[in-house]
């Protein structure tokens, strides 16, 4: 018996709903930064400007070429899938900010995080119009887990 492969997911920490992607990412690309601040003028022995190192930034995670595909079903994927991932990127009222997700693929708990930037590409239309398969590529921004808000 084969076994299905388990979808990756964006898990809603507020009330937006969650994204399960369609077919799991080919990749996740980590990334961080530290803060260093050079000193004008100030140099080492060495001739290299003095740094005062800052914190580290969050950690991004982007993923590029999800698909979503629903022309089997003939559905607009933009209102099965694209909109729920527009929403992620957008400001609620009653909180002050976009909503909050946890990456989760499996058992694996990757990043507490918001969609920093999402794009999106229509690639596949009924003759009628009707946008049947999107690729999407995201990046998601670390937020400190004790955040409340």
């Amino acid at each position: 018996m084969t076994e299905q492969p388990v979808k990756a997911h964006l898990i809603s920490q507020d009330s937006t709903d969650n994204i399960e992607f369609m077919f799991n990412p080919t990749e996740l690309r980590f990334s961080r930064s530290a803060t260093i601040k050079s000193s004008e003028g100030a140099t080492t022995a060495g001739g290299l400007p003095k740094v005062s190192f800052g914190s580290p930034q969050p950690y991004s995670l982007s993923i590029g070429n999800i698909l979503f595909d629903t022309y089997e079903s003939g559905k607009d994927v933009m209102s099965t899938h694209i909109n729920k991932l527009c929403q992620g990127v957008e400001f609620a009222a009653s909180l002050g900010r976009p909503p909050v997700y946890i990456f989760t693929w499996g058992s694996q708990q990757y990043l507490k995080c918001f969609v920093k930037t999402l794009s999106y590409r229509l690639t596949m239309f009924l003759p009628d119009g009707t946008p049947v398969r999107a690729i999407v590529d995201l990046s998601l921004e670390q937020i400190d887990t004790t955040s409340s808000s």
